[in-house]
């Protein structure tokens, strides 16, 4: 479908599709994208139809997995623990499918962001630490921890050796789902 751009008001300069897809395995998707041939603009998200029990996957990251597919929802959150780096999901977050070393990747992209935003010395230490780090997985040099807790159970890694295990309800109370909650605080009865 053909629509005006939503960043710079293009009259019909963008191409929105959507679609949606069973993947194995895993359950049915839609997949949406928007693209602007005006400015550029790319938008694309994974929304998963079906809702699961909070899960959480743990991989231990090394040279052999890297390949392995990653679903990620938009609700959840990941993490590499011992870089103490962890992306957890806000109003704008997105799904996607990648593999281990894609989600590396984005993390690199992150720690970058962060780098020109902060220009103490110590955060540029330890950006430029943590990027050599996961520059170091994906060479296959070291080995860390990659989790991935999703509060509706819709991402998934696709590993021989990933652990699987459902989120506590303790646990779930302090995950984070991207999605704004309401409360009324008044008793109106």
């Amino acid at each position: 479908m053909i629509i005006d751009c939503p960043v710079c008001s293009g009259k019909g300069t963008a191409e929105s599709t959507t679609k949606t897809e069973n993947i194995p395995h895993f359950g049915e998707i839609l997949e949406s994208s928007l693209i602007c041939t005006s400015c550029g603009f790319k938008h694309n998200d994974i929304i998963c139809l079906e809702q699961k029990d909070p899960t959480k996957y743990t991989l231990a990251i090394n040279k052999d997995n890297l390949s392995s597919r990653v679903v990620k929802s938009q609700s959840a959150t990941v993490s590499i623990p011992e870089f103490g780096i962890k992306v957890e999901p806000g109003p704008k977050s997105v799904g996607y499918v990648s593999n281990i070393e894609g989600v590396i990747i984005r993390f690199c992209e992150g720690v970058k962001q962060a780098l020109t935003l902060f220009d103490d010395e110590e955060s540029q230490k330890n950006g430029t630490n943590i990027l050599k780090k996961l520059n170091k997985i994906v060479n296959g040099e070291i080995e860390a921890t990659l989790v991935i807790e999703d509060p509706f159970g819709q991402s998934k890694v696709m590993d021989i050796n990933v652990k699987k295990e459902q989120i506590s309800e303790e646990d779930l109370k302090h995950l984070k789902t991207g999605f704004a909650i309401f409360e009324d605080t008044h008793n109106n009865q």
